[in-house]
């Protein structure tokens, strides 16, 4: 059996007791003993009853975290259902003890969370946990009917207002306004912000919002400014901000080809060793994905060839197709081109294979045919040197595609 073609019937046929569990015991323990009630004999039956439950029971090795205040217990790893068209391979992530499913209103334009609610037809509304997104807009309020509707829910676990970069934004009254009123009416019991740039200025903005239960962070091993967001995270974390991560596999191949592929097992090992995330959505397609992610979530040790591999990616910063989204570049180029945007369509297209999510948000964007056009030469200057013109004349050519060729 080739690696890459693992179905559903060999996933199933190898099982969780084939999963590596070697180095989860001590953060397991840790963990647990964190819950019991204090004075309480560890590890006791009776104990055992009192700790907090994640959706669907606990699993055995799994490593659990609480989400900040909601109390809300979670695996580490979670399923990020951005890529994913297989709904069997959603049911076994559920069926495996993955019980949180992070989509979002725009995903697969609605097919995604349309997905999603086939899988969750007939199971116990307490057995698992969802997470949509939704732009922000004068249509906010009706998109979040749509998207229940689309899931067959009264409500979801977290709403999130979706890809926020600025803190004003975070802040503005109408969209305080709005998330407050998700929230009362009962349609989300929790309510957050996601973000793919300047996140340490977001997570604080939502600290100080004061209404935010939880953040959705990209998180990665190559973040550039990883000391200023740990400290952000730190902050909400003290507050009871619950922390997600997403964008831990940092693009997933380090070319456009796709020769070179990150070690994404151990990016995500990274990326949760940080003891303020409480869980992360890494995007699965495959059952080998889902095998090696839940392999993840009961050992999050990092192998000295783990390491490696990530040090020698990081000693290579040209290297790779994730954009960090620093801003740097807007105001480098004279047409003030949305360059963060092109880029993470570029990674959605090369890294990902999703030309579906690529050519959504490229057209989102309204750019002219050949966005470059008048400019003799770049003067943008990518801190990580990326070709920035080639880049974007290239991803940029999708627009060009009608939408149906991607359905």
């Amino acid at each position: 059996m080739k690696k890459s073609a693992l179905n559903r019937r060999d996933f199933l046929k190898v099982g969780l007791t084939g999963l590596v569990t070697t180095g989860a015991a001590g953060l397991l323990l840790a963990e647990d003993k964190k819950n019991q009630k204090k004075g309480s004999p560890a590890g006791t039956d009776k104990n055992r009853t009192k700790e907090p439950q994640p959706p669907g029971g606990r699993r055995e090795g799994f490593i659990y975290r609480t989400l900040g205040r909601t109390g809300v217990v979670l695996p580490v790893v979670s399923m990020g259902v951005m890529n994913s068209d297989n709904p069997e391979l959603v049911r076994a992530a559920l069926d495996s003890g993955l019980v949180h499913l992070d989509t979002a209103h725009g995903y697969q334009r609605g097919r995604n969370e349309e997905i999603i609610g086939q899988v969750l037809k007939g199971r116990p509304r307490d057995s698992y946990f969802i997470a949509t997104k939704v732009r922000e807009g004068e249509k906010f309020l009706e998109m979040v009917d749509i998207s229940l509707q689309r899931l067959g829910l009264d409500y979801v676990d977290i709403l999130y207002l979706h890809n926020l970069s600025k803190r004003d934004n975070v802040l503005a009254e109408e969209n305080l306004k709005v998330m407050e009123q998700v929230k009362k009416s009962g349609k989300a019991r929790f309510i957050g912000v996601s973000t793919h740039s300047n996140e340490h200025e977001v997570i604080r903005a939502a600290v100080e919002a004061r209404i935010y239960d939880v953040v959705l962070t990209a998180y990665n091993f190559r973040k550039e400014n990883i000391k200023e967001l740990d400290a952000a995270m730190a902050e909400a974390a003290a507050v009871g901000v619950g922390l997600v991560a997403m964008k831990t596999m940092a693009g997933a191949f380090w070319d456009k080809q796709r020769t070179q592929p990150i070690n994404t097992k151990a990016a995500l090992k990274w990326a949760m060793n940080n003891p303020n995330l409480t869980t992360s959505i890494p995007g699965m397609t495959t059952f080998d994905q889902l095998k090696s992610n839940l392999e993840v979530v009961k050992d999050l040790k990092l192998t000295p060839e783990e390491l490696y591999d990530l040090k020698m990616g990081e000693a290579a910063p040209q290297s790779g197709l994730y954009c960090q989204g620093c801003e740097r570049c807007v105001p480098q180029c004279p047409k003030q081109l949305p360059i963060p945007e092109m880029m993470r369509a570029y990674m959605y297209a090369y890294g990902y294979k999703n030309l579906a999510a690529a050519h959504e948000l490229v057209s989102s964007l309204n750019l002219p045919d050949n966005p470059c056009a008048g400019c003799a030469s770049c003067s943008v200057k990518c801190a990580f040197k990326f070709d920035v013109r080639d880049r974007l004349v290239d991803i940029n050519r999708l627009k060009a595609v009608p939408a149906e060729f991607f359905a």
